[in-house]
């Protein structure tokens, strides 16, 4: 009866854990509760052997991804649930290093959050990667923190919080004299980390040149995307708020990913937008799925159209959904379109990070859909000498929900890390502006909201001549982490066989 309740009791503390982690981020937004997300899962863990660790640890996992990710049963139950399924496995993989790494030693405030930190990169690149929710991101509103991504990347951010959290633990366990040292040290660590932010946020931007940019949001439900008879609706809604934004005189105005409801060529495109480019006065960034060299070839792309009404330029998609935009593996997995009730297209990845040139002078790449999400990718196209990045997308897929906002989150690490402004149009939200320090400076909103609204909204960015540590280098900082895990290892082999 007592092992019962013990039972009882561990997965109540997971459980627990898991709501915690979720509230940090949106739509809760909740982002302190981060900071102690996880004490509960390190008690829970106190005296498990690893078969325990594993199982109580999966479990908070599958809370915590199934909480965060509850948007995408709008999408495929199927695939939400092989999707948290997944994930949490690296959740089981920590609760059995946590164990190896004995919470309480003070060294363990630097490995454990290298081991996590560890597991999240692995997460973000294994196989097509899935960098969604790490940690770190829960602190996306919290600018003098995340400053430090311009060195570590996002990564830096989830290592601080997970090395808060287990101090907190430690000081819960064995008292505040028990772990002075261990304190002292992360509360250093804290204090640098918060100086450096005020740092660069109390830094003024030096403008090379400023940039009036409109984005349109058209929230065009994704049933009727792309009916045929809804297809002239589609484009007199964009062409509607095209004529809208062109009053505030922009110079570039852009439309969402697959604004254009059909799989165009390039003298449809031309044709169609000619007139809505010239009446604007203003250059357009476009959204389209197209054709490639043969109609056997589909493409998402995004297109720059001149003001005379003249292709400039065409981005392919590097970087597309697995299962949603094509099958991975090909012909050997295309049974698994029986299971999913969403059709799943056939597209073909783009071959290259284009960066278009505006203005002669000015240079800007394009993060289709998910593409932002992806740290190493971004910063392959910042750089090119981008002097900001625009993500174009369609969350229109996860109705009225946070995916929209947990979306946003990445783009705010990607303009930090890269110091340089991000603009964001989507068909149904969250369209934004974001500075070089992270902040969301404005966004498409009415009344009801930012998400499922349609409108637009035209933003002023500051061009301004900047680099980071993390854009010239990368990710580092994972190089140190994987360092000091093997230390380690070596360490405790020798000590306990030589």
């Amino acid at each position: 009866m007592l092992r019962q309740i013990d039972r009882i009791h561990k997965v109540f503390l997971v459980v627990l854990s898991s709501v915690l982690l979720r509230l940090s981020f949106p739509n809760f937004n909740l982002e302190f509760l981060a900071w102690i997300s996880l004490v509960p899962l390190f008690r829970a863990l106190k005296d498990a052997d690893y078969k325990e660790a594993l199982a109580l640890s999966y479990i908070c996992g599958l809370f915590f991804f199934g909480l965060v990710l509850f948007w995408l049963h709008h999408v495929s139950i199927l695939g939400y649930c092989a999707l948290i399924l997944i994930l949490s496995i690296f959740f089981g993989i920590f609760g059995i290093f946590l164990l190896y790494a004995k919470r309480s030693m003070l060294y363990a405030i630097f490995v454990i959050p290298a081991f996590w930190v560890f597991l999240e990169y692995v997460r973000s690149n294994l196989f097509t990667g899935f960098e969604w929710a790490l940690l770190g991101h829960s602190q996306y509103m919290n600018l003098p923190i995340i400053q430090i991504s311009d060195i570590t990347g996002a990564y830096g951010v989830s290592y601080l919080v997970m090395m808060v959290n287990i101090i907190i633990y430690n000081i819960l366990q064995g008292g505040f004299k028990k772990n002075l040292k261990s304190c002292f040290i992360v509360i250093f660590i804290i204090v640098c980390v918060l100086g450096y932010g005020y740092f660069k946020l109390s830094i003024a931007e030096t403008t090379k040149e400023t940039l009036d940019i409109s984005v349109v949001q058209g929230n065009i439900p994704q049933a009727l995307k792309w009916d045929p008879d809804y297809k002239e609706a589609i484009y007199n809604i964009y062409t509607s708020l095209t004529k809208d934004a062109a009053n505030d005189r922009p110079d570039l105005i852009i439309w969402p990913e697959t604004a254009i409801p059909d799989i165009i060529e390039k003298d449809v495109l031309s044709r169609r937008l000619k007139p809505v480019a010239a009446s604007a006065m203003a250059h357009l960034l476009i959204g389209a799925a197209s054709y490639g060299d043969s109609d056997e070839e589909i493409f998402n792309s995004a297109f720059l159209i001149s003001d005379k009404g003249n292709i400039l330029k065409r981005y392919d998609k590097v970087h597309l959904v697995p299962f949603g935009e094509y099958i991975p593996f090909g012909r050997y997995a295309e049974f698994i379109r029986r299971f999913i009730d969403k059709p799943i297209g056939e597209l073909t990845r783009g071959s290259e990070y284009t960066i278009f040139e505006f203005r002669k002078n000015l240079r800007f790449g394009v993060l289709i859909c998910f593409e932002d999400i992806f740290s190493g990718l971004v910063r392959r196209s910042a750089l090119k000498d981008a002097d900001f990045m625009v993500n174009i997308t369609n969350d229109a897929w996860f109705m009225k929900s946070s995916a929209p906002y947990q979306h946003a989150q990445s783009s705010v690490f990607r303009a930090v890390e890269n110091r340089v402004p991000v603009v964001r149009a989507a068909n149904t939200g969250l369209s934004c502006f974001i500075d070089k320090k992270g902040r969301i400076t404005d966004s498409v909103s009415v009344e009801n909201g930012e998400i499922c609204v349609r409108g637009y909204k035209t933003g002023r960015i500051n061009i301004s001549p900047d680099n980071s540590f993390y854009k010239r280098f990368g990710d580092i900082f994972i190089f140190v982490c994987v360092i000091a895990l093997i230390l380690n290892g070596g360490y405790r082999w020798s000590k306990r066989y030589l």
